[in-house]
C-alpha cells in the first residue's frame, strides 16, 4: 500500500506541474489572471461536484459547525493560493514561482513552533535556513536584484496560503470528507472570485483561437485543449491522486512528494513554455527544495499530534 501511495502522489505532483504552463497559454490568449484562475476553479469545482452528486453523495455534506471552516478553505487554501500563483507566473518563470510557493513547509515550521507551541526537531530549523539561504541564491542578493519584486512577494504569499492549504487538511477529523472538501473548496472559490473576475467580460472567444506564450521559443496550443487539460488533469486528477496518496502515506511523506511540482513546472514549462532557468535558479532551487523538504519531514511527527478539528 505504502508503494502505491508512494506512485500516486509522484503522479499527482506531476499533473499539478501543468497547472502554471497552461495557464500562461490562457493570459497569452488575452484572459487575466484572475479570469484564468476564476475558469479554472469553476470548472474543476463544477465538474467535481457534479460527479460526487452521482457517485458520492454523501462527501458532499457539510456539517453546520464546519461551514466557517469550509469558507476559510475556500478563500485562503485555494483562492489564495491559485489566484496569487497565477499573477506570480506574469512576473516570474514558472520555476521560480514555484519555488517561492514551495517555502510553505518552512512557514509552516514557524506556525507549529511558534502558534501551536510544537517542540520540533533541529532539523526543521536547519531546513527552514537552508531554504532561506537557497532563496537568496535563486536572487542572487550580492547583485542587483534581478527579478521582479513584486512578483517575488506575490510568490512568498501564495506560499503563505499553500502553508494553509496543509495546516488545514491537517486539522480536520473525520466529520469531513476530503473529495468533498475540495469540491466545495474550488465551488466556494469560484464564487469568491465571481466579483473580480467578471466573468460577464471574459473574452470567451479566446478559447477557440492558439496561443503561443510570449516567453519565446514556446509551442502553439490551441487554447481550449490548454484549459481542459488544466482543469482536468492539472486540478481534478491532480487532487484526487493527491488526496488519496495521503491517505495511504502521512501528511508530511505526501507533502515531501509533492514538492517534486517544482522540477516538473520547471520541465514542463521549457519543453512548452520556452522558459529556461540560470545556472544560479538552478543551484538555488534544488538548495531551497532540500531545506523545504528537510523541514517538512522533521515538522510531520510534530503534525500529527495535532488534535484533529482544530483551527490552523
Amino acid at each position: 500500500m505504502r508503494h502505491a501511495g508512494l506512485a500516486l502522489a509522484f503522479v499527482s505532483s506531476w499533473c499539478f506541474a501543468f497547472s502554471g504552463p497552461m495557464a500562461k497559454y490562457l493570459i497569452t490568449a488575452g484572459l487575466t489572471p484572475i479570469e484564468a484562475v476564476w475558469t479554472r476553479m469553476a470548472g474543476a469545482g463544477l465538474l467535481l461536484v457534479a460527479a460526487l452528486a452521482v457517485t458520492r453523495p454523501r462527501a458532499l455534506r457539510i456539517p453546520r459547525s464546519r461551514l466557517p471552516f469550509f469558507g476559510l478553505y475556500a478563500v485562503m487554501a485555494v483562492a489564495g493560493v491559485q489566484l496569487l500563483y497565477f499573477v506570480a507566473i506574469t512576473r516570474l518563470p514558472v520555476g521560480i514561482a514555484l519555488l517561492l510557493v514551495c517555502m510553505a513547509p518552512v512557514m509552516v515550521v514557524a506556525w507549529v513552533r511558534l502558534v501551536r507551541k510544537a517542540r520540533l526537531a533541529r532539523a526543521a530549523y536547519v531546513g527552514a535556513v537552508v531554504a532561506v539561504v537557497g532563496l537568496g541564491v535563486v536572487v542572487e542578493v550580492w547583485q542587483e536584484v534581478r527579478l521582479d519584486v513584486p512578483g517575488l512577494l506575490l510568490g512568498l504569499l501564495a506560499g503563505a496560503c499553500s502553508a494553509g492549504y496543509f495546516l488545514m487538511n491537517d486539522s480536520f477529523g473525520d466529520d469531513v470528507d476530503p473529495l468533498g472538501l475540495i469540491a466545495w473548496g474550488m465551488t466556494g472559490a469560484a464564487v469568491v472570485l465571481t466579483p473580480f473576475a467578471r466573468p460577464w467580460n471574459i473574452l470567451w472567444d479566446a478559447f477557440m483561437v492558439s496561443a503561443t506564450p510570449a516567453a519565446g521559443g514556446g509551442r502553439m496550443l490551441p487554447v481550449l485543449v490548454a484549459y481542459l487539460w488544466m482543469v482536468l488533469v492539472a486540478t481534478v486528477v491532480a487532487y484526487i491522486l493527491g488526496v488519496h496518496a495521503v491517505r495511504r502515506l502521512s501528511a508530511a511523506v505526501g507533502a515531501t512528494v509533492a514538492s517534486l511540482e517544482v522540477i516538473g513546472g520547471a520541465i514542463v514549462a521549457w519543453a512548452l513554455v520556452g522558459e529556461t532557468l540560470g545556472a544560479f535558479q538552478i543551484v538555488g532551487g534544488l538548495i531551497v527544495l532540500s531545506g523545504a523538504l528537510l523541514a517538512q519531514t522533521a515538522t510531520g511527527s510534530a503534525l500529527a499530534v495535532s488534535e484533529p478539528g482544530t483551527g490552523p
